[in-house]
């Protein structure tokens, strides 16, 4: 993993990520070249260095907004196929609708067809060679967990081949004092020093995942392994590193004293909120057509009465209280008896149009005036009922530190995972939500921009 602008990435997949650039950039001169093999190329094209940028640019935001730079080696390769068309053909209307745009940037009808077909045939071959490479074992790098115990237990979370794509847990070791909870085929009971397994094991890294340090903490083993070179890493750090969220299970709260990130003050303040304040004004100025048809289909839909906009309050940075605005995709009075509910799967209150607007994240644009007004954030947390805050607060621990931000219109916890109508889902959520308020960056928030088209594409947790 390398940590760019404080969020983590697979070393796999930023070497993926260059190779794919420089296939792009090249794929225009390889394009112009075979379409005017034997002549010079056309001076009306030249020069092709500002086209080659262009289309490099625009085929990997497309391809970066269907997820196919996240971990998508779960769905084999009819899943990344399927994302890689959506993706190219969002890249095709782009391209056409720049060339349309800006003239003096169109490549030409045939030099533009090779470079396409060049860069898609291309982008299959390096995809297929990166899928049956990605889980060889050359590529991973080797663990060895310190501890057997119910600390330890939490890398059963791991345990999915899938989820290790850059390690293997060699084993567990077991210390003195602790109860087992690993099953014995993985603990490993050490006859010789630490050091000396390590090394015959080519272990590259020790997680220490200890119950309680004060007892049996093998401080000169561990002090030997970091002088010769290998890496010790706390169990939530790790967790944090490979999963982008984190576990709860095993935090302290001394971590959030000591631990680094939490930054939100000052310059960061204010590159964030001009960041919300364009991207609000840019998707408000692209929407405002879908805006008014989904008002004027809610409308219609009810009879040509009641309201189209639906305010509902929730709770902001610092348990601010605040009205977020949506369109109506319920029946009036959804909540009759005042109880207020999660929305579930199928719900019968959700209207025709509503299913289409939730689907689609429509209902959710409205939110662009609560960024402009302040009151949340383009990224962040999502905002929750006063209802369901106080609860949660008390089942799940550290809940209320999630309110130390703005909350979102989208968010970390959104684009990975699917909407939440439980505790558990809330709880889970909450793991996402602190790995953004730690490592929050611009770099981070534009990903979570990205893959925010992925979710609304295909309709990842709308309900």
């Amino acid at each position: 993993m390398i940590r760019i602008f404080r969020h983590f990435v697979p070393v796999s997949f930023i070497l993926l990520v260059l190779i794919e650039l420089v296939l792009f950039y090249l794929a225009i001169y390889i394009g112009a070249e075979i379409r005017f093999w034997g002549t010079d190329v056309d001076a009306e094209i030249l020069p092709l260095w500002p086209k080659a940028l262009l289309f490099c640019s625009v085929i990997f935001v497309s391809m970066t907004a269907m997820g196919l730079y996240k971990n998508l080696y779960r769905e084999g390769v009819n899943g990344i196929i399927l994302r890689l068309v959506a993706s190219m053909v969002i890249a095709l209307v782009a391209m056409s609708l720049l060339f349309y745009l800006f003239p003096y940037l169109f490549l030409g009808r045939g030099a533009f067809a090779w470079s396409f077909a060049i860069a898609v045939t291309g982008v299959i071959v390096i995809r297929v060679i990166f899928i049956n490479s990605i889980g060889s074992a050359m590529l991973k790098r080797n663990i060895l967990v310190l501890g057997a115990g119910k600390r330890a237990e939490q890398f059963k979370v791991l345990e999915c081949g899938s989820d290790q794509f850059g390690f293997k847990i060699i084993g567990y070791v077991k210390i003195a004092g602790e109860r087992d909870a690993i099953h014995e085929n993985s603990v490993i009971e050490l006859d010789v020093p630490l050091i000396d397994y390590v090394q015959a094991y080519d272990i590259q890294e020790i997680v220490v995942a200890l119950e309680d340090r004060r007892k049996s903490f093998p401080i000169d083993d561990l002090l030997d392994c970091k002088m010769s070179g290998i890496d010790i890493t706390e169990a939530l750090c790790f967790f944090e590193r490979e999963t982008g969220k984190v576990r709860l299970e095993t935090l302290r709260p001394s971590w959030f004293i000591f631990s680094d990130g939490f930054r939100h003050a000052g310059f960061q303040l204010m590159v964030k909120r001009s960041f919300d304040i364009l991207a609000s004004s840019l998707i408000l100025f692209l929407t405002w057509p879908v805006m008014l048809v989904a008002a004027i289909a809610i409308f219609i839909e009810n009879g040509y009465k009641g309201p189209v906009f639906y305010k509902q309050v929730r709770v902001g940075q610092n348990w601010r209280l605040f009205q977020v605005f949506k369109f109506r995709s319920m029946v009036v009075n959804a909540e009759k008896d005042g109880a207020p509910q999660w929305a579930q799967k199928n719900d019968s209150r959700v209207t025709r149009i509503g299913k289409f607007l939730r689907r689609s994240r429509i209902d959710e644009l409205p939110q662009i005036f609560n960024v402009l007004k302040g009151d949340m954030s383009f990224i962040g947390p999502r905002p929750e009922r006063p209802e369901f805050v106080e609860p949660l607060a008390e089942k799940i621990p550290y809940y209320a530190e999630r309110h130390r931000v703005k909350p979102g219109i989208t968010g970390w916890a959104q684009v990975r995972y699917p909407y939440g109508a439980s505790d558990d889902d809330a709880r889970e959520k909450l793991q996402y939500d602190l790995y953004y308020i730690k490592n929050y960056s611009l770099f981070l928030d534009c990903l979570i921009m990205f893959q925010t088209v992925e979710v609304v594409i295909f309709g990842d947790g709308a309900r």
